[in-house]
């Protein structure tokens, strides 16, 4: 019975990864009536944020910025100032972390933009304001549902394991096989339940958040104001919803996501 205690742990990851899930999903359901009923809309930085986490802000500056002409992006990846004089928080932000030659590739850009204290201010507001979660609490459905995507292959891999060992069973190998299918049917259940019951739109959106998100992108799809539109896109959508073919190009240029 070498196999029972490899099914045990595969029912161990199975049973916690389906407690986290459900504890992520219950949090989300209390949260739903809280937060930002009666609250502004989101600003640009906000929906940014809210989408994408620190990056996205500094992406969405960038953005912004050389729409105005106030910054040149060069399809080789390089950010060039024209316009010193930064117009908010987080416009100086990037013209300092540009330097005073006044161009710097846009990589370093983003990741010094990403951790400075405009955005750590904007994320303590939102986060006060119950409109965002802190990265790497473990308490938000997205990082729930993660989790249970890794038990997957975990009690896959288990399963293989007991029934390719070279040890004699009294227990038929197909029989086996059908302990396992049930703690894999369990995590593969509960994924396919969170897929049509669950929406975790953004891991860094709590749901009074992703609520004003979606607000937002509708508000924008009906905006005349083509400027705001498209900014609002860039903030929900990150550089994907970038039009130009240079600005794509200085994108992709990119470093490994900043946590803050």
């Amino acid at each position: 019975m070498f196999w029972v205690p490899l099914l045990l742990l595969a029912w161990a990851i199975a049973g916690v990864a389906g407690l986290r899930l459900c504890r992520a999903a219950v949090r989300e359901a209390a949260a739903a009536g809280d937060g930002a009923g009666g609250r502004r809309g989101l600003t640009l930085y906000e929906a940014a944020f809210l989408s994408g986490g620190p990056a996205r802000v500094a992406d969405l500056t960038l953005v912004a910025m050389a729409r105005q002409r106030r910054l040149l992006l060069a399809h080789t990846g390089w950010a060039t100032v024209v316009d010193p004089r930064g117009r908010d928080d987080m416009e100086r932000t990037v013209i300092g972390a540009i330097g005073p030659e006044g161009q710097s590739p846009i990589a370093p850009v983003r990741k010094a933009a990403a951790t400075a204290e405009a955005v750590r201010a904007l994320a303590e507001r939102l986060v006060r304001a119950g409109l965002a979660v802190r990265e790497g609490d473990g308490r938000t459905v997205a990082q729930a549902l993660r989790r249970m995507r890794l038990a997957v292959p975990a009690v896959a891999g288990l399963a293989a394991a007991a029934l390719l060992m070279p040890v004699p069973s009294p227990v038929p190998r197909p029989l086996v096989a059908l302990w396992f299918a049930l703690p894999l049917a369990f995590t593969l259940g509960c994924l396919a339940i969170a897929r049509f019951e669950l929406s975790p739109a953004s891991p860094w959106a709590s749901p009074a958040g992703q609520r004003l998100l979606a607000s937002a992108s509708r508000a924008a799809a009906g905006d005349t104001d083509d400027d705001r539109a498209y900014l609002t896109s860039v903030a929900v959508r990150g550089v994907h919803a970038v039009g130009e073919p240079q600005v794509r190009a200085a994108f992709a240029h990119r470093e490994p996501r900043v946590e803050w």
